[in-house]
């Protein structure tokens, strides 16, 4: 039998130890995946350091040489994709399919942002002096504080340290608490590559005791976090405060409008994989299903046959369609949730519950509710977990106004067979990411992504785009000197 792994922050190329604490199952509470030393403020003020103290030779590297550090990453990475995928599944929850398919994203990631360290990183201007020449070129921000969230840990944190480090940044990765063994693994993979100490740290702490050591750190100079909307803001309002960089990707109360000429068959399948797959724990899943009112009946019997029809279990099973919540403090706040969509007087068409024959398992059912109001607390706050809430519409223009009827602004999905309808719904929905005849959750790696509203601070990332962040202009005006 494999012995549980003991997993430490890193700092400067040195592991730091300190109060252990177990890394739960989900599927299997009472087993451990991994057993942590968590880091205190002294080890996060250590991996700052480290990281200042890294900075002048990492940005010195020529770019081209960080990216064949990120190329071996990625090749490393890939070669342990089933592997890493495994221990993920187990981590979080996420089923087996769905954790090897993260894995392999972040190996995609890798290797586009080591493409991207030779792309031009500047530009040459006229002047209006005949001795001048010209220019404007990127450099890198300084040390980078990445902040990423559980529901994702392979893929988002990939999509922050790829570009960080490609561009010449060092970084200082604070990953979620429940998924640090994952994190680990990809730390592995790029210290393996032969990314030098100091220049990716890792604090794997609780957000109580490392939290404000990290973002209030003046040698910090950006911070990039997904997270929790409270979270977020209460790291904006600090950080922008002594002058640092911030970008935040939060919440999502996503909806899928589904017009009177929708594929209700097509509908139905892509709006069970917004809602249900990962067990609803993504930013983009989709919460709200917005349905035209002459086929909510059709369309509402499809959907919850789908959720009861899903296979929801053992994450490692190869049949299983929805695995458990990633830990049971998630399945109490989305059952406390359900209980207030039956005081609100939902109809629960499927699902509605913890299913108890999993035994300890922290598995909540696929849930289809209808009946509630737009005031209701189901339509209005984001849940975290697999569960849809049905709302007719009248028509087009009903169904727009409800799908931007909320704070929040990150993803939106349309079914319809009439293109104009399509275009002006990609136009005019306030949303960051618009997806026609697809489920609202599921992005591709090249190009940009980020909310509005609520969702986010106004910034993207991915693709080419991340070079706005994790980089700031400097304009050279330079003359050449009388001839002798």
């Amino acid at each position: 039998m494999n012995e549980t792994p003991v997993l430490r922050s890193l700092a400067g190329g040195e592991w730091l130890d300190g109060r252990a604490a177990p890394d739960l199952n989900p599927a299997r509470p009472a087993e451990a995946v991994a057993e942590v030393r968590l880091a205190d403020a002294a080890g996060a003020e250590r991996a700052v350091q480290a990281a200042r103290a890294a900075f002048p030779a990492w940005r010195a590297t020529p770019a081209p040489a960080r990216g064949e550090v990120l190329r071996r990453a990625a090749d490393l990475l890939e070669a342990r994709a089933a592997e890493v995928g495994r221990e993920f599944a187990r981590e979080e929850g996420k089923t087996l399919g769905e954790a090897v398919g993260e894995t392999r994203r972040a190996v995609g990631i890798l290797r586009y942002f080591a493409g991207q360290t030779l792309e031009p990183d500047g530009e040459t201007y006229p002047s209006a002096s005949p001795l001048t020449l010209l220019y404007a070129r990127r450099e890198p921000v300084g040390v980078v504080l990445a902040i990423t969230p559980w529901n994702f840990p392979i893929a988002i944190p990939a999509w922050k340290i790829a570009p960080a480090l490609a561009y010449g940044n060092t970084v200082v990765w604070k990953p979620a608490e429940l998924t640090p063994l994952t994190s680990v693994r990809l730390l592995e993979a790029l210290r393996e590559a032969g990314l030098p100490d100091g220049v990716l740290n890792l604090v794997l702490g609780r957000g109580a005791d490392v939290g404000d050591a990290l973002t209030g750190h003046p040698e910090v100079d950006a911070v990039t976090f997904t997270g929790s909307n409270s979270v977020g803001r209460a790291i904006q309002r600090r950080v922008v405060e002594r002058g640092a960089k911030v970008q935040l990707e939060m919440g999502g109360k996503n909806p899928a409008v589904v017009l009177a000429d929708a594929d209700l068959d097509l509908a139905t399948q892509q709006v069970a994989r917004g809602a249900f797959l990962s067990a609803g724990q993504k930013c983009t899943a989709t919460s709200r299903v917005v349905v035209d009112r002459s086929i909510m009946e059709p369309f509402a019997e499809r959907l919850a046959e789908v959720a009861r029809s899903w296979k929801l279990g053992d994450p490692l099973d190869p049949e299983t369609q929805v695995g458990p919540v990633v830990s049971g403090a998630a399945m109490e706040s989305i059952l406390g949730y359900l209980e207030r969509g039956h005081a609100e007087g939902g109809r629960f068409l499927a699902g509605g519950g913890r299913a108890e024959r999993l035994g300890d398992g922290y598995f909540v059912e696929p849930t289809v509710v209808a009946g509630l109001d737009a005031a209701s607390t189901l339509v209005r706050e984001e849940i975290f977990g697999p569960v849809a809430a049905l709302l007719p519409a009248d028509g087009f223009e009903d169904a727009l106004a409800q799908a931007n009827d909320t704070v929040y602004g990150l993803s939106a999905s349309l079914f319809t067979r009439d293109l104009g309808a399509a275009l002006r719904f990609a136009q005019e929905v306030r949303a960051g990411v618009v997806k026609i005849n697809q489920e609202s959750a599921g992005l591709e790696l090249h190009v940009p992504f980020g909310g509005m509203k609520e969702s986010s601070s106004g910034s993207r990332e991915q693709g080419k785009v991340a070079r706005e962040f994790f980089t700031q202009w400097k304009t050279v005006y330079l003359d050449r000197p009388p001839r002798a």
